[in-house]
């Protein structure tokens, strides 16, 4: 080609249009290539798009078709969300039904688990390797309800159900994996119909990494809130699916021990209890072997109170701590760091029939060996003591080291209704200390210490070898108890009551393998019978005879009674008290003069110092006037002389007579037919001489009160007459008497000379109501010549032997 031909074409004005076709000829390629690829994602994103928007409600048919076919339960969910492609699945407002069983015998269509969602990632690509593996499964305010019916349960049906029945069948998928588990504000029920049991918690969390197929152990934490009461709990277990074994800690506070009293009355014909507990516990043993079981921390138990009814106990305490350093059975190690009971509080009572033990469980326990026996029903309860029972096996075969025990401020309380009249005693406060319980120590130090209500104190000091129970040395001393306490006894057997006098008994045992050398020495000062009381319960022995015999000339009964042999056959030495009565009905008759004039110038003194009420007493009898006669005379020949009385009424033993005489008068009005509501004094006798145990009486009383649990005669009694009617008469009783003693000094113009102050509520030593007596001013000269003529007797002998003994006990008039 010509030079010039070749510049003309290669020239950009025939270039250029060549150029322009070309970039649109790839142009136009381009544009294909991207609507393709366009028109290619759109297509797959609306295919997905549709499998998903499609396969969802898809999903949520089949699962509410299918529901009771593959589960046996009908299933409903709200909105259901699945992504085959991603494995996740979101189901919210699921819920599974109750099997037809159980909505038949509950009458309603009950649900058995819900949740407000639902959801799971599913590792698809692990489906190509037959495993199938939740990656996530998370539940979000679950409620779920346990019920039981003896040994069945309401998911029993379930657990038959997938259960594979052909065990050679090879599964479609090796291996199940389900990790991270996430429950979040559950709420669990739990109920058993047979006792029955109510019992929930709430706001449920666990949070747990979930289990891999080839591994044997399973790790979750857990925090919940008691769903009845208060109360919280958290901490994590550890458990191997293989093996059973298990590690667990926890951490509770305040959580409310409702639970035990549902159980409880499964085994008691009535009662309440309530507590609270702390913990901070660790354990790990094995599901199956209690034995291999190895506990550490500490655990409080919290405002125990277990009783009648919610305002009486039987038993208490504010605060049990039981500090663990390791305790295991398996091991033979039982070490604690302390155990502390703080403020504890037991009565045990005893009634006409049985006592208040055996009236909640059951004579002789009959409820709670029932519930044993009965193996087809559970109770947590049971299982508990026998949990306790399997720690305590090997205790004292083991190694055990208890560096405190403690009682501290306790009250033990015994009350008996079988007698005439009620008995009551305890101790209080109670203190009991032993510090480094060791087995491998030589000798364990025990001491107690308390006060006896309403008089008097105890104390017991303990040292035992704590290999051997047999091997001990014992020191108690019992001292400042009044005589009359034992009158609700003294009365039923004998008839006579005592209204003076001061027990004191101590003694000291050496125990040595099991053989006993022991003095216990039994002193009663200055004891003085009363006059007798008649009814017709009521034994009559002459007491006065026999305390002729056993009280010495001093006015004493001083006896020692050494105990030897062994603890399973003690031989009791009598021949102190022998020869002392024998000495006592030869000797003492030459000393009778002596016995009067302490006699009576012991009464001289007391009569100067007190006026005696006998119960329900109104008026003065003779010699009660001519003493209140005694004191008119003392205020004229001494006008510058005033008199203090004290009134002590006895309110409790007072308000219980009165109570029975109250309850007899409307048996006997009815009985008689009599119309009247005002007793002649023959009738009045006779209502008093009438046994309250009286089969008919009681007859009556059980028929007009409703109440089962009025178990004593006091109790009837009171809810037959009303505490309103006998606060009444007790009130117009006292003011009688103070009217009966101030009208010799009204009559003679001297009554703002006596000044009686207001009822002090207390217990008389002596056992009676009195009026104490105190003079401002003068003294009575034969009130002062009887304290002299006392002093005198006193420092001679036999009384001046127990001089010491006297001064500590002081004056309780």
């Amino acid at each position: 080609m010509k030079p010039y031909l070749k510049k003309i074409i290669n020239h950009k004005f025939f270039k250029r249009p060549f150029e322009f076709l070309k970039y649109k000829k790839a142009q136009i390629g381009n544009t294909k290539l991207r609507k393709t690829i366009i028109v290619v994602l759109v297509s797959t994103i609306l295919m997905v798009g549709a499998i998903i928007l499609f396969i969802s409600p898809i999903a949520k048919y089949l699962i509410e078709k299918h529901d009771v076919k593959y589960t046996g339960r009908e299933i409903k969910t709200g909105w259901v969300y699945l992504n085959p492609f991603t494995g996740y699945i979101h189901i919210s407002n699921f819920k599974i039904y109750e099997s037809k069983d159980v909505q038949a015998l509950s009458m309603e269509d009950s649900v058995f688990f819900s949740a407000t969602s639902l959801s799971a990632n599913f590792g698809i690509f692990k489906l190509l390797t037959k495993t199938i593996e939740i990656t996530e499964l998370t539940l979000v305010q679950p409620k779920g309800i346990v019920i039981q019916n003896k040994e069945d349960l309401n998911f029993t049906d379930l657990i038959k159900k997938f259960t594979s029945k052909n065990t050679d069948k090879t599964p479609i998928f090796h291996h199940v994996n389900i990790l991270g588990i996430k429950i979040l504000s559950g709420e669990f029920l739990y109920k058993e119909n047979t006792i029955p049991i109510n019992y929930s918690v709430k706001n449920v969390n666990i949070d747990c990494p979930g289990k891999r197929w080839d591994v044997d152990t399973v790790f979750a934490k857990f925090s919940l809130l008691a769903g009845v009461g208060s109360g919280e709990m958290k901490g994590d277990i550890t458990v191997n699916i293989k093996n059973k074994d298990y590690r667990l800690a926890i951490i509770v506070h305040k959580f409310d021990l409702n639970i035990i009293d549902q159980y409880l009355k499964d085994l008691t014909n009535y009662g309440k209890l309530s507590a609270s507990l702390d913990a901070d516990f660790k354990s790990s043993g094995n599901f199956i072997d209690a034995e291999k079981a190895t506990n550490s921390g500490l655990i409080v138990i919290n405002d125990f109170h277990f009783g009648k009814d919610t305002t009486e106990d039987y038993a208490s305490f504010d605060k049990l701590v039981l500090a663990i350093k390791e305790v295991s059975p398996k091991k033979h190690i039982y070490f604690y760091d302390s155990v502390i009971i703080s403020k504890p509080y037991l009565k045990y009572e005893r009634y006409d029939y049985l006592d208040n033990l055996q009236t909640i469980f059951g004579k002789k326990g009959a409820n709670i060996s029932s519930a044993e026996a009965d193996s087809g029903k559970f109770n947590l309860v049971i299982k508990i003591a026998e949990y306790l029972r399997t720690l305590g096996k090997n205790l004292f075969k083991s190694n055990y080291k208890i560096n405190k025990i403690a009682i501290y401020d306790g009250v033990l309380k015994y009350n008996d209704y079988s007698l005439t009249e009620k008995f009551s005693i305890e101790a209080n406060p109670l203190f009991i200390i032993a510090d480094s319980v060791n087995k491998k120590d030589k000798r364990v130090e025990l001491t107690l210490r308390s006060g006896i209500r309403p008089y008097g104190n105890f104390s017991v000091n303990l040292s035992i070898n704590p290999q051997d129970s047999t091997d001990f040395d014992l020191q108690y001393h019992l001292k400042k108890l009044p005589a009359s306490m034992l009158n609700p006894y003294l009365i039923s057997y004998t008839s006579f009551p005592l209204d003076r006098g001061t027990i004191e008994f101590s003694g000291k045992w050496k125990v040595r393998n099991g053989f006993i050398e022991s003095n216990n020495h039994l002193v009663i000062i200055d004891p003085h019978i009363s006059k007798r009381i008649k009814n017709n319960d009521m034994k009559w022995i002459p007491l006065n005879f026999i305390m002729a015999l056993v009280r010495e000339y001093g006015n004493v009964i001083d006896y020692e009674v050494p105990i030897t042999g062994n603890l399973k056959n003690p031989k009791f030495h009598l021949y102190d008290v022998i020869i002392d009565i024998l000495g006592n009905i030869f000797v003492k008759p030459p000393t009778t003069p002596y016995r009067t004039e302490v006699k009576n110038t012991e009464n001289e003194i007391e009569k100067s110092l007190t006026l005696k009420w006998e119960m329900r007493q109104s008026s003065l009898v003779a010699d009660q006037v001519k003493f209140v006669n005694k004191m008119t005379d003392f205020l004229i020949q001494n006008p510058e002389a005033s008199i203090l009385v004290y009134p002590m009424p006895y309110r409790d033993k007072e308000k219980e007579y009165i109570g029975f005489f109250e309850a007899k008068k409307k048996y006997f009005l009815l009985s008689h037919n009599k119309k009247t509501q005002i007793l002649s004094t023959d009738d009045s006798l006779e209502v008093d001489k009438m046994s309250v145990k009286d089969s008919l009486f009681v007859h009556y009383l059980n028929r007009h009160l409703s109440d089962t649990l009025l178990f004593t005669i006091q109790e009837k009694c009171i809810n037959f007459v009303g505490w309103a009617h006998i606060n009444t008469k007790f009130i117009k009783l006292n003011k009688e008497r103070e009217n009966a003693f101030l009208n010799s000094f009204k009559e003679k113009a001297l009554e703002n000379r006596i000044k009686i102050y207001n009822i002090e509520n207390s217990i008389p030593y002596n056992g009676f109501s009195y009026y104490k007596i105190e003079y401002k001013g003068e003294f009575p000269k034969y009130l002062i010549k009887a304290y002299n003529q006392m002093n005198e007797l006193n420092n001679k002998a036999p009384r001046k032997w127990f001089k010491k003994d006297r001064a500590k006990i002081g004056n309780h008039l």
